[in-house]
């Protein structure tokens, strides 16, 4: 069974994504709730720590039920990193993760993120260096490659491991596909097959079924999955794919009653830890995929994503209860 530094994890573990403006510790909650074994926070700006900007900080907060848990930083600075560690190693984390795949313009035009893909020497220098700086265990997560013509993961791999990385997380596309296409997880199952790898090799990309869950863990050889947009607004992805490992069953889905209570119990934590008005806008994106699958469901859905104040959504989370509370997902 696999380890991350002396933390030991189940046999192929679930990971939860690090995920902007998604992963914070009202979805890491109820994730770790339905079975996520490893939660990461969203990712963090190592400028931005440094800077004592608030939306930095505020993404440092764990809570001991979520445990183990990884606080996931990027940067390209070697200074502003390792100061980084010292800040984030003061959160009392379990994981320090750096992030080397985020294809987003802003972060890669500065050189981090997917950017630093383009400087693997870089990469590595400042891996080993944050290893050096802290007694935490260090984890990467990155991407396969700049693009299709600059695929070196098995050698990437191999580097990191060798300065001190505990695990490795790799995404199955390019920072050019950037989500577009399908992931390719045959190179990440030739860098856990390489016999000079011993430690954990995590998938990531596309794993939206039980079943690609089964083919990533069977086929591919990998030491778990990393899930990412499967979860947004569906924490209980985690919870099927346990049971479809166990049984070879699909888990009924949640019922309405279920996913009320979730989407209430997420936007009453996001609004008791960010407040009312971000707590209301940055649990919109979830309704979409709480209450999928409902006919004729736009109207409430609209109120809930257009609403401005928290009382409008709770009352439309009741309307549901109302008008869907006895229909049956298939």
């Amino acid at each position: 069974m696999p380890k991350i530094g002396n933390i030991q994890l189940p046999e192929f573990p679930l990971l939860l994504a690090p995920m902007e403006d998604v992963s914070d510790p009202p979805f890491r909650a109820l994730c770790k709730e339905q079975g996520a074994d490893v939660v990461y926070t969203e990712f963090i700006s190592s400028e931005g720590l440094i800077r004592d900007a608030a939306k930095s900080v505020m993404k440092l907060d764990i809570y001991e039920k979520e445990r183990p848990v990884g606080i996931q930083i990027f940067g390209a600075v070697l200074e502003s990193m390792l100061r980084t560690v010292e800040i984030v190693e003061a959160s009392g984390p379990d994981i320090i993760d750096i992030n080397f795949g985020c294809p987003v313009k802003k972060v890669v035009s500065k050189g981090a993120g997917a950017g630093i893909l383009k400087d693997i020497d870089l990469m590595v220098s400042l891996t080993e260096a944050m290893v050096k700086h802290t007694k935490l265990p260090v984890t990467v997560k990155t991407r396969l490659g700049w693009d299709h013509d600059s695929i070196r993961i098995l050698e990437v791999a191999e580097r990191l491991q060798d300065v001190g990385c505990q695990a490795i997380s790799i995404h199955g596309r390019t920072r050019a596909q950037m989500y577009k296409g399908d992931a390719d997880w045959r190179p990440i199952a030739d860098v856990k097959n390489n016999p000079r790898m011993h430690i954990p090799v995590f998938g990531n990309g596309d794993v939206d079924t039980p079943e690609k869950a089964t083919q990533m863990r069977d086929k591919y050889g990998l030491d778990g999955a990393m899930i990412g947009r499967a979860s947004i607004g569906y924490p209980w992805f985690f919870k099927e794919v346990k049971h479809y490992f166990k049984t070879g069953e699909h888990l009924a889905p949640p019922t309405i009653i279920e996913r009320v209570d979730a989407a209430r119990r997420h936007l009453q934590m996001a609004i008791d830890w960010k407040g009312e008005k971000l707590g209301v806008f940055e649990t919109r994106r979830h309704y979409t995929n709480y209450f999928k699958g409902i006919p004729d469901f736009k109207p409430y859905r609209m109120k809930m994503v257009t609403s401005d104040d928290s009382a409008s959504v709770f009352e439309a989370f009741d309307e549901v209860l109302q008008v869907f509370g006895d229909y049956e997902f298939v």
